[in-house]
């Protein structure tokens, strides 16, 4: 059994309610995994679903996938990682990311420029709100005087989790945040950019093993082993093809870039099927865990055995339903704890 911890994604888009996303998380803090996080992209917002979360749960873990630094600004963070300090008792993380420029752009009417200056800004800036004194910040981006958190600080620290992919980006999470969240990768090319994450660290002055490294994996788990990965297949042939450029340009950067070429073309022709069938089965298998109960634990125990890695996130497949999700949950509740 992997030292690592298991935490779990929600797909709360996937719930008819906020009061069934909530079900989900104490299903989850019953099975024992270690934290859970919830992305909002269009949806409901984060904060109102943790508040809520944070209010029927009692010791697991609580963490947004990802707030970005330009549909918040950097000091309502600060107020929200506050407030969701003192709703969660403490056991709350927050996620932080760039996004991406299709949702920057087209949802929040931001112009998504220099996303990395941004994020490190942000993190500081953050960081400085919540130690409770004024904020003097003079950025590239942000400039700040004169103001301070007017509630009380909370008790413990916020870690701050970054959720990028490229070698850059990487770098940064080590020199300024306490968490990395990846996704998409293989073993072999986690194993890579966590090369970037100790010289970013080493940069910084500080010692890798403090950054918390929680890869997202997505899982599927059916007795049907082969149903499992076809769906597997669909989902992550979509992530690379449709879903904006960083993870095809991820994919292509750990040598995979005939395949994520050939994903986007069939995207752009709208032949969805074929999508799929550019997605070979060795790269399909070090992306994700899909088959039956067993392998999907294996899947779990092989990225949780990584050196540098502390948790694995375990995420679902984006065309999949709320009982596969919980067929997943109870493979690998045996794990947990």
């Amino acid at each position: 059994m992997t030292d690592a911890d298991i935490d779990l994604l929600l797909s709360v888009a996937d719930h008819p309610s906020l009061d069934s996303v909530a079900e989900q998380v104490e299903h989850a803090e019953e099975s024992g995994f270690d934290r859970v996080s919830l992305g909002e992209t269009t949806g409901w917002n984060a904060v109102t679903t943790l508040t809520a979360i944070g209010e029927r749960t009692e010791t697991i873990g609580l963490s947004n996938d990802v707030f970005s630094p330009y549909s918040r600004s950097p000091a309502l963070l600060g107020q929200t990682a506050a407030a969701l300090q003192e709703v969660t008792g403490g056991r709350y993380r927050l996620g932080l990311g760039p996004s991406s420029p299709a949702l920057v752009e087209n949802w929040h009417g931001e112009s998504f420029e220099r996303p990395l200056r941004r994020l490190r800004e942000t993190i500081e800036i953050v960081r400085e709100v919540l130690s409770g004194e004024r904020v003097s910040y003079d950025g590239e981006v942000f400039d700040l005087d004169g103001l301070a958190l007017g509630c009380p600080v909370p008790e413990s620290e916020t870690p701050i989790d970054a959720a990028v992919l490229g070698p850059k980006a990487t770098e940064l999470t080590g020199r300024f945040a306490d968490g990395w969240v990846p996704q998409l990768f293989t073993p072999d090319g986690l194993s890579d950019r966590l090369d970037d994450l100790a010289r970013g660290a080493e940069l910084g002055s500080r010692d890798a093993d403090d950054v918390r490294v929680s890869p997202i994996l997505r899982c599927c788990a059916m007795d049907d082993g082969e149903r499992a990965r076809d769906l597997a297949r669909e989902s992550v042939a979509f992530l690379i093809g449709a879903y904006g450029p960083y993870y095809r340009q991820s994919i292509a950067e750990q040598g995979h870039g005939e395949v994520a070429a050939a994903i986007r073309d069939a995207w752009e022709a709208g032949e969805r099927d074929r999508m799929a069938e550019e997605l070979p089965d060795d790269l399909l298998n070090d992306l994700v865990a899909a088959g039956t109960p067993e392998e999907v634990r294996e899947g779990i125990e092989r990225f949780g055995e990584i050196d540098g890695v502390d948790a694995v996130r375990v995420g679902f497949l984006t065309r999949g339903s709320i009982d596969d999700q919980y067929r997943t949950m109870e493979a690998i509740s045996p794990l947990c704890g």
